[in-house]
């Protein structure tokens, strides 16, 4: 198969009309490009891969807002990573 170069418009369009592939490879070009508010656009329309990028983004960060915001719209698994963050090094038992 050949190499083709999408552009982002029709990427949009087939996202608009609910192909979830067009949506994360918007979400990959929007990381790539450090677009964070796009991502977080995407995030919004329901693009879980977008959420993922977010969340390992804010996790590298150490940024414990921009997880529990991320977690808000829908990517649960930010929410695990803060809950991890919040916990930190265990240092013994305490209950």
């Amino acid at each position: 198969m050949a190499n083709m170069n999408i552009d982002r418009e029709t990427l949009r369009e087939l996202a608009d009309e609910g192909n979830e592939t067009a949506l994360d490879r918007l979400a990959d070009l929007a990381d790539v490009a450090g677009d964070l508010g796009e991502l977080s656009e995407l995030l919004d329309e329901g693009s879980l891969h977008a959420g993922f990028l977010l969340t390992r983004r804010a996790a590298a960060a150490g940024d414990l807002r921009e997880l529990q915001r991320i977690a808000d719209a829908g990517y649960d698994k930010a929410g695990d990573e803060l809950n991890q963050l919040l916990k930190g090094p265990t240092r013994g038992h305490r209950e």
